[in-house]
């Protein structure tokens, strides 16, 4: 089997038909590329200014002169359970923070909170005033002071099997007998 060997053309162009770009050719613009940079009219310094010298006036209203209706245990229980109905609603991390709460009447304008932490009650310090002045306008008692207290008790425990184990195992040490026989498995 020969292969066939196809003969191959070379063509030269000549110079003078070929379009070749001219070498020292320089382009110059009519106007500069980069133009002078403006001031822009919104300056975020001159708007921190401005924020800073704006005052904050706030006006203390004296309460002497509004109602201040007797409320019950009972209608301070059924508020804070609307409420944290409303919560469960409408803002789930919030709910899970305050429901553990415990609300008391001490005397006629004083409610006790007992809260398991210090996160909890900054979580309840966001709402509480959407809490505090419904339950004003509900009882028609706007002298109304909360305290609160940090209980450590109200904190709620997640069990696991393995803890739910070590709490028998306390009652019935030969729990633990069985647990190195059996390699029970608390995952």
């Amino acid at each position: 089997m020969e292969k066939e060997i196809s003969p191959i053309l070379i063509v030269k162009e000549s110079e003078a038909e070929l379009e070749l770009p001219e070498k020292n050719l320089i382009q110059t613009a009519e106007k500069p590329l980069i133009q002078k940079k403006e001031k822009s009219k919104f300056s975020i310094s001159d708007a921190l200014k401005v924020e800073e010298k704006k005052e904050v006036i706030t006006e203390v209203l004296s309460t002497k002169d509004l109602p201040q209706n007797h409320f019950s245990e009972t209608d301070l229980q059924k508020e804070w359970h609307l409420f944290l109905d409303e919560m469960k609603a409408s803002n789930t991390m919030v709910f899970n923070a305050i429901n553990g709460f415990k609300l008391t009447k001490i005397n006629e304008h004083d409610i006790e909170i007992c809260c398991p932490s210090d996160s909890a009650k900054a979580e309840f310090n966001n709402v509480s005033g959407k809490f505090l002045n419904h339950f004003k306008h509900q009882v028609n008692n706007y002298h109304i002071n909360l305290n609160f207290k940090i209980d450590i008790k109200l904190k709620k425990e997640i069990l696991t099997k393995r803890k739910i184990f070590d709490k028998f195992a306390e009652i019935n040490p030969v729990l633990n007998d069985l647990n190195d026989l059996m390699k029970f498995d608390f995952s």
